[in-house]
């Protein structure tokens, strides 16, 4: 489903690449057959491509396994966002038609247990409500009618009831309760009131300031009717709702302890009964424990275990609680990977997904521990960046819907019955199915700082020739526990159609290589041991022969815009520099940012004021005195994971050290920046112009 004309616009992107200020104005409208063919029937990607991608999520087979309903995305011109829709595919033939797919948003497919009926979210009323459709009949209710907007819907075993969580209001700061108020006359324009807070996580990125509300749990008869609150107090309930075999309870995970708000990575299960709305705590393990999942018997509850050690990275590990004895067992306890998503497949095994050296994988585990791997093509979710990404659902009869991803195409339905793949949908062939695409290649090479292996991948532009000189772009992840793959990314596919070699790795600090590789980096971010392994990597692309080494340039995003800052301060191999808002002064970010009750413990050795050299050694601006690159500054004004004002500090530094910089401030953006279309083009266009200013010819 396109939500918009190709025809519609017309970015000129050689005008922009030869004119950085021609940025600032409004994209060039443009429409009749000029148009249709620079945009259709290009052979390239185009930056206004990126308005007609779409992609599969949130894949959800029927308990049958006949059926497959998926969240739809695709971009919308004219409003500038994603929309999601719902569509049915039939397993056996691979016929998909639209459920609902119209100016509305839908969300949270989620099938009851006899797989007659199909509870979802829609914004069709006007707000996020639940609704409900009855697929043969063909019909379909608004269930709610809620002040807030619901979330982690789930269905009873018994199909009677759902559960979810919505934002509760609690109280106001207590100064503000307590403070004189002066009648306001009628008809008198004052200033908007002051914001008052005093808890201590009182911002988040994407939101603001936290208005005084908690995530409180709900329950709603599935005939309809009025929506019932199950928990109270200043706590946020789970995400993670299951119900009971039985219906008669439910089992989430929350922190309730009254210091909750200093421990970002403690949680325990809860068991609450729906009838006496009694809380028994399962499980009191220190760490997080998440994610439960009851066996189909009903006498063993799975969950995920994290520890909460005061260091960035532990794997996700897989325990059983007999329910009847009360022990708790390990899985795979040796296995070096984080376990993610598990589903019973029966009552002695699971379909679990884990990532693994750039790639994120669905493997069956068995109680005892063994693993085998069905399928490493999970992924395509992640547009911008070829982040891992994806997910699944399992059937009864075992069949498994996922979202199917690779190098050349977003995330597509794929079923995967009896150890066969087969992808269902083709949602961007039209678009994509007759250009010329940037190919993959992967590579491994040594570190120059220890000799530790380091898995990267390059993409050559179309029409490349091996024969020829590229400018090369190295671009580095963000996390910095994260991973790339060879996986879709829309802004990647730009660079090289502009003529680039982009390069990329999983440098050091990397997950899906286990504990070790990624606690490289811990107390070290950034730091010369990770940008050593940026730089052997350039070094290795140098020794294939087809990189100018006179044209060489650096980016990257949140981690990535730290590293790339960091980077040029220890050198000046770079034509220029793309630094994409990132941290600048640890010193200031810590307690300017939305993450200091984490990070400060987490990533550092304990608070900023008690510990000002080791802050001061990982900050970009420590090296400023050394940097001679040109360098664009990108940032989002309303970022609060990596605020602004770094990126304004890093500004006028490199301002007063007279060299050249552009700030880039992109309004009313949090950190996501690439979450709008056109604020993914506007980032990818602004790179690509900044380089194009210092790019020479090749031979």
């Amino acid at each position: 489903m396109r939500t918009f004309t190709r025809s519609a616009l017309v970015i000129t992107t050689s005008l922009l690449l030869s004119s950085p200020a021609l940025l600032a104005e409004e994209p060039v409208a443009s429409s009749g057959a000029n148009s249709a063919n620079t945009t259709a029937s290009s052979r390239y990607f185009e930056a206004e491509d990126i308005f007609a991608l779409e992609y599969a999520a949130d894949v959800q087979i029927s308990p049958d396994g006949s059926k497959i309903v998926y969240v739809r995305a695709s971009n919308d011109i004219m409003t500038d966002s994603t929309r999601n829709s719902l569509w049915l595919l039939d397993v056996k033939t691979g016929q998909q038609s639209p459920l609902f797919a119209d100016q509305f948003n839908y969300s949270q497919p989620r099938w009851s247990a006899d797989g007659k009926q199909l509870a979802f979210i829609s914004d069709i009323s006007g707000s996020r409500q639940i609704h409900l459709h009855w697929l043969a009949e063909n019909k379909t209710a608004q269930l709610s009618k809620l002040l807030q907007s619901p979330s982690n819907l789930v269905w009873s075993p018994d199909g009677k009831q759902l559960a979810f969580t919505m934002n509760v209001g609690a109280r106001e700061a207590a100064v503000k309760q307590s403070v004189k108020r002066v009648k306001k006359p009628n008809g008198a324009k004052w200033s908007e009131p002051a914001v008052v807070l005093d808890r201590v996580r009182y911002q988040a990125d994407g939101q603001g300031f936290l208005k005084p509300q908690f995530r409180q749990i709900f329950i709603l008869p599935a005939s309809g009717g009025t929506e019932r609150q199950l928990t109270q107090g200043d706590f946020n309930y789970g995400s993670d709702l299951s119900f009971t075999p039985d219906s008669k309870a439910l089992v989430f995970s929350a922190n309730l302890d009254p210091e909750w708000e200093y421990q970002p990575r403690d949680s325990n299960l809860y068991q609450l009964d729906l009838a006496t709305e009694q809380l028994t705590a399962l499980t009191t393990m220190p760490g997080s424990e998440s994610s439960p999942v009851f066996s189909p018997d009903g006498k063993q509850l799975a969950f995920l275990w994290q520890n909460n050690a005061l260091v960035p990275y532990s794997n996700s590990k897989l325990k059983i609680l007999n329910l009847s004895s009360n022990n708790i067992s390990d899985i795979a306890a040796d296995f070096d990977r984080s376990i993610d998503q598990p589903a019973w497949l029966n009552n002695s095994s699971f379909v679990v997904q884990y990532d693994d050296r750039g790639q994120r994988k669905l493997a069956t585990l068995s109680s005892s521990g063994k693993i085998t791997d069905l399928t490493a093509s999970l992924g395509g979710v992640s547009q911008p960046q070829p982040y891992l990404s994806g997910s699944y659902s399992v059937a009864n009869n075992g069949t498994i819907a996922y979202t199917h991803g690779t190098s050349q195409r977003p995330s597509e339905v794929a079923v995967l019955q009896k150890g066969k793949t087969t992808v269902l949908t083709a949602l961007n062939e039209d678009l994509l199915g007759h250009k010329k695409l940037a190919q993959v290649h992967e590579i491994t090479y040594k570190s120059s700082f220890d000799g530790e292996e380091i898995q990267g991948w390059y993409m050559t532009p179309p029409d490349f020739d091996p024969a020829k000189k590229y400018p090369l772009l190295l671009e580095i992840h963000g996390g910095p526990h994260l991973a790339y793959g060879a996986q879709w990314s829309a802004e990647m596919q730009r660079y090289t159609k502009e003529g680039y070699v982009v390069f990329y790795d999983n440098h050091r600090g990397s997950s899906s290589y286990g504990e070790r590789f990624a606690m490289l980096l811990h107390n070290k971010y950034s730091s010369p041991e990770d940008y050593a392994d940026h730089d052997s990597g350039v070094n290795a692309m140098l020794a294939l022969g087809f990189v100018d080494e006179n044209n060489l340039f650096i980016g990257g995003g949140s981690a990535g815009g730290i590293a790339t800052a960091y980077a040029i301060g220890l050198t000046d191999r770079y034509k220029a520099a793309a630094v994409v808002k990132p941290i600048i002064n640890w010193l200031s970010k810590v307690l300017t940012g939305d993450t200091y009750t984490y990070q400060t413990f987490h990533q550092f050795p304990g608070v900023p004021w008690e510990n000002v050299e080791h802050y001061w050694q990982r900050s970009p601006l420590s090296l400023v005195g050394n940097v001679k690159t040109p360098t664009i500054l990108i940032t989002g004004e309303a970022d609060r994971r990596t605020p602004i004002s770094e990126s304004e500090q890093f500004y006028q530094a490199l301002k007063l050290r007279r060299v050249d910089t552009t700030l880039v401030r992109v309004p009313g953006s949090p950190h996501g920046i690439s979450n709008r279309p056109s604020r993914m083009i506007e980032k990818v266009e602004y790179m690509l112009a900044w380089f194009e200013k210092y790019r020479t010819p090749s031979n």
